[in-house]
């Protein structure tokens, strides 16, 4: 039964690692999970009923993207996302902090206003305050919104840090009174810090202080290497609440998931799975596959023989390879399903793994192959 109001019951603890359920109007979402990202209110090349014969129970679209095309306003005529984009997925939308930060190139940040930019698309001026950023997703009728927070690029810069942190709790509180009481919604939280302990966890107290349904690590894989992320989260994750969903923002790859969850993370996003499928790359239990490669010409095995969900397993290598080289689209929609379907395995091995306490052996057999 779809429970009306929003909810996270963490059921059990292997380690750090755990698994839990979170309950959504749109449905329950087991954790830990991987959202599939659909910025721009679709998942490239992929149909949303094949997302959930996959095995994806939440997917993730962007502020930033939406408000700019098609506009917010276009989308809650129909009633929201989910009606505009055909789709009953429960849905997180980012606030758009990180795409300012990365697509735009000229951007003021005002403590008041909020952040003013120019559209990658066409120039268009734009401001986003907190406020405003909340109302957009409300409109977009997200099922878990995110706070406006300053994301700035990678910096090793401590007095910069801290001055973005200060701003972003600021943007934070008042994210959250133009959220209000909405129980059948979700509003996160974004710990920020760079890789410094202190200023993290300075961060977190100051959510904590004010409060939310769940907390998410930003500013993470920004360039920044694995050992130093793995780093923050063994500082930072034991302070996060327990009884609250923790997410971390644009992870990653099958082995950063992994690692993220063995330090004890319940959601990710990346556009790694699908984007990679756009350029040649299969994620397989055995490593990756560039089938671009011309070794693959006569290779006449399909990527996964078990894989049956749009006959995936009926598509040779050889003819892949033909269909990248020939700049088909058919390339993209089955390497993109196919790595969609490999990264819901993998959280379902996952959870499997957490739920009869062997993931420390499903950990090490599998974080240096996949």
């Amino acid at each position: 039964m779809i429970k009306k109001n929003f909810s996270f019951n963490l059921q059990k603890v292997d380690g750090t690692a755990r698994i839990g359920k979170i309950y959504t109007r749109h449905g329950e979402i087991d954790t830990p999970t991987f959202m599939t990202v659909g910025t721009q209110g679709t998942v490239k090349s992929v149909f949303p009923e094949d997302l959930i014969t996959a095995g994806a129970q939440i997917i993730l679209a962007n502020t930033y993207h939406l408000m700019i095309r098609p506009g917010v306003d276009r989308i809650k005529r129909v009633g929201g996302l989910h009606e505009f984009m055909n789709s009953q997925l429960p849905i997180l939308t980012d606030s758009g902090g990180f795409q300012i930060m990365s697509l735009s190139k000229l951007v003021k940040i005002d403590e008041k206003k909020g952040a003013i930019f120019n559209s990658h698309i066409d120039g268009k001026k734009f401001i986003l305050s907190p406020e405003q950023s909340i109302k957009i997703q409300k409109n977009l009728n997200s099922d878990i919104l995110m706070v406006l927070d300053e994301c700035p690029k990678l910096s090793f810069d401590k007095n910069k840090i801290e001055k973005s942190i200060k701003l972003s709790l600021k943007w934070a509180e008042r994210s959250k009174v133009e959220f209000g009481n909405n129980h059948n919604k979700a509003l996160f939280g974004i710990v920020q810090g760079g890789i410094y302990k202190d200023l993290r966890l300075e961060s977190l107290d100051g959510l904590k202080k004010i409060g939310f349904n769940g907390y998410a690590m930003g500013g993470l894989a920004v360039g920044e290497t694995q050992k130093q992320m793995f780093q923050v989260l063994d500082e930072v994750v034991p302070f996060m609440p327990k009884n609250k969903p923790r997410y971390l923002m644009g992870v990653g790859t099958p082995s950063d998931i992994l690692g993220a969850v063995k330090r004890g993370i319940d959601m990710f996003d990346c556009v790694m799975p699908t984007r990679s499928g756009r350029t040649g790359l299969a994620f397989t239990w055995e490593g990756r596959l560039n089938l671009k490669n011309s070794k693959y010409k006569r290779d006449d095995t399909p990527i996964n023989e078990n894989i049956k969900i749009r006959n995936l397993n009926s598509y040779s290598k050889s003819y892949i390879n033909h269909l990248i080289n020939s700049n088909e689209i058919l390339a993209s929609m089955i390497l993109t399903m196919n790595n969609i379907i490999f990264y819901q395995e993998l959280m379902r091995k996952i959870r499997f793994a957490i739920k009869n306490n062997t993931f420390d052996v499903f950990y090490k057999k599998y974080i240096n192959v996949i």
